[in-house]
């Protein structure tokens, strides 16, 4: 079974980091954590890379969206109203002040995994994103949810055609609960997808239909039935012996209905007394 690093993305405790920035990492900390992934780093790089340090966390890999340029998020005109994210030397310099090794866009929206030329055109600007990258020192990935198994292209998901179109240096980060929502069976998916994934959201919880299929309702995270680690039906060791290249093992709530704290060192636990470190 892989043995990955054992972390914690902070989007799942992101309301008391919010609160209390220092507190939260220092009882992050406490919990034998060593590992962060963070998001939202590129305006509070700085400030982030100093809490870190001062509660002896390490972030190796982070969220940031790197693909928006070019898909209608750049262009006021499609943007309904949001800014433009940050160029992406911007968010790689952000990435190098804070430490990461790998930033990994976590979200391309559903209509862009509906067609073989979107998929291919999605593709390309990451591989065109780990170029850039790499003048910066680091590596660049992806991050799933479930629209990416929403369609077939050539005989295979979306999201594995788009894994087949990405370049060596391009990886994946594979979410176990999304990966399931969208109806795959994830051992086999990790298994067929090797030695690309360098890391695993070990999101555990029983999964109900695909929240980003057309027609449905916009998601609302407090619909969903995410459980600590081992207490789901997700098969997360499974998983893990699946990916033995899987670098990192990431604890991630979209939404946990008790104390959330509780919820993390639950998974750090189990994930603990199954070998990872």
């Amino acid at each position: 079974m892989a043995t990955p690093a054992l972390s914690v993305q902070l989007y799942t405790v992101r309301e008391a980091l919010a609160a209390d920035l220092d507190g939260t990492l220092a009882r992050l900390a406490g919990m034998g954590l060593a590992d962060v992934e963070i998001f939202d780093f590129v305006d509070r790089a700085p400030l982030l890379a100093e809490e870190l340090v001062a509660s002896g966390l390490r972030a190796r890999t982070g969220h940031a969206s790197l693909l928006s340029a070019g898909l209608g998020l750049d262009d006021p005109a499609l943007a309904g109203g949001r800014a433009a994210p940050p160029d992406q030397d911007t968010v790689f310099r952000a990435a190098t002040a804070v430490g990461l090794q790998i930033v990994i866009d976590p979200f391309v929206a559903p209509d862009r995994w509906m067609t073989e030329h979107a998929v291919a055109d999605t593709a390309r600007r990451l591989n065109d994103a780990a170029r850039r990258a790499a003048d910066h020192g680091l590596r660049v990935g992806y991050h799933n949810h479930a629209q990416e198994f929403l369609s077939d292209i050539r005989g295979v998901s979306a999201y594995e055609f788009f894994a087949g179109e990405l370049g060596d240096d391009v990886v994946l980060e594979v979410d176990l609960y999304w990966a399931a929502t969208g109806g795959q069976d994830v051992p086999a998916l990790l298994q067929r997808l090797g030695d690309r994934v360098a890391a695993l959201h070990l999101k555990d919880g029983v999964t109900g239909p695909n929240p980003f299929r057309p027609g449905a309702s916009r998601l609302d995270p407090t619909t969903l039935d995410q459980r600590p680690a081992g207490r789901g039906e997700i098969p997360l060791l499974a998983a893990l012996a699946a990916a033995p290249s899987t670098a990192f093992g990431v604890i991630e709530f979209d939404h946990y209905p008790g104390d959330i704290f509780d919820g993390v060192q639950a998974s750090v636990d189990f994930l603990r007394a199954n070998g990872l470190r």
